[in-house]
């Protein structure tokens, strides 16, 4: 990841839960996303067919109020800071059986934006205090993230 990338995430974590994070949080962050947005994609596939169709569309994609509540903050965030563009490229559009429109694939940086905000949020509840996630943290997140997404 460039250096102005790097920035511009630790930016992004200082803003929506005051906690600093390093290059290793980084990688950590962009694993999670990406798991998570391809989970999203499955449950979407799945609804596609459900309903007949051969492209997955915005309104497949399982958006919970939450999220969806994420998703607006990062949109403010980003008004800011700038970080769609870099989502855009970090987000890895996993093979499906199904294809994606163009709409679908708009979304995904502003959805990976929306799990970004949960995230750094998390981090809070998990420990109030929390300056710099540590190791066990991250450990609490992906477990979290993956029994409700």
């Amino acid at each position: 990841m460039e250096l102005m990338a790097i920035d511009r995430f630790e930016r992004f974590f200082r803003l929506v839960a005051s906690i600093d994070v390093d290059k290793e949080d980084l990688r950590r962050f962009n694993d999670l996303i990406n798991r998570k947005v391809y989970d999203l994609l499955v449950r979407g596939e799945a609804i596609a067919k459900s309903n007949d169709r051969d492209i997955i569309q915005p309104n497949d994609l399982p958006i919970t109020k939450g999220l969806q509540e994420c998703i607006h903050a990062f949109r403010n965030i980003n008004e800011e800071i700038s970080l769609s563009a870099i989502l855009d490229q970090l987000t890895k559009l996993p093979p499906l059986d199904l294809d994606y429109n163009d709409e679908t694939r708009a979304q995904l940086p502003e959805i990976a934006g929306g799990l970004g905000v949960a995230l750094a949020r998390s981090f809070n509840i998990f420990d109030e205090d929390v300056k710099n996630p540590l190791p066990q943290h991250w450990d609490k997140a992906f477990r979290m993230f993956d029994l409700l997404l």
